[in-house]
């Protein structure tokens, strides 16, 4: 926990929600309508959420001051992520894949580095590492994907002190994001398949999801 999420948690300010992988234009209008901070959207083809440059740009251009645009990539090649840049206006990148931390920064944009944590992995010298990001999005680890697998991880994993704030991310929904919000302490919590039904982005839990963190 960052200084700043310290004072955060100890005022009882609520972490910030980010929900992600959005390609409908009625589920952007439903995630604003809810209060979410920032909506996130996937250009990255293996993804089951994945959305094309046009389709992101019709629906970043839908959302109100205030609210974040956040393109997630994986291993993108330049001139993919530069593609995406000229027609989308977006506020934030996440990069998901192996990205070092020269690849994050290259671009005249703020950015977030995910982490796929697990056993052995030392969160401290990796947000060392890429001390150039925001924060850092903490994920489950899966051998066969980038992210996006549904399924949380030990946040006993998790050290008590790390250089960058926390994006708490990896199978959260509205039954368990009050627990990881307490135990935890994260900057923001990040959502993708919790507040879908049958693969599909859902109002009422997004409006579940949403009561949740603030009743904590």
């Amino acid at each position: 926990m960052t200084r700043i999420d310290a004072i955060c948690s100890r005022a009882g300010i609520a972490p910030r929600i980010k929900m992600c992988g959005f390609t409908r234009a009625e589920d952007v209008d439903a995630a604003v309508a809810v209060g979410a901070d920032a909506l996130g959207f996937v250009f990255y083809p293996q993804s089951p959420r994945h959305v094309t440059t046009e389709v992101a740009a019709r629906l970043v251009r839908r959302l109100p001051p205030f609210v974040l645009a956040v393109g997630l990539f994986v291993n993108a090649k330049e001139r993919e992520i530069e593609a995406v840049l000229a027609s989308v206006p977006l506020n934030l990148l996440q990069f998901h894949g192996d990205e070092t931390p020269e690849d994050c920064a290259r671009w005249q944009c703020p950015w977030i580095r995910a982490a796929r944590v697990r056993p052995g992995l030392d969160l401290i010298r990796y947000a060392e590492a890429f001390s150039g990001a925001r924060a850092l999005l903490l994920d489950s680890f899966s051998k066969t994907a980038y992210g996006g697998s549904g399924k949380s991880f030990d946040w006993a994993l998790i050290p008590p002190a790390l250089p960058l704030p926390i994006i708490l991310s990896g199978g959260l929904d509205a039954e368990n994001v009050g627990e990881a919000i307490q135990r935890v302490r994260p900057a923001a919590v990040d959502v993708s398949s919790g507040v879908e039904a049958k693969g599909i982005k859902d109002a009422a839990r997004m409006v579940a999801f949403v009561r949740a963190v603030r009743a904590v």
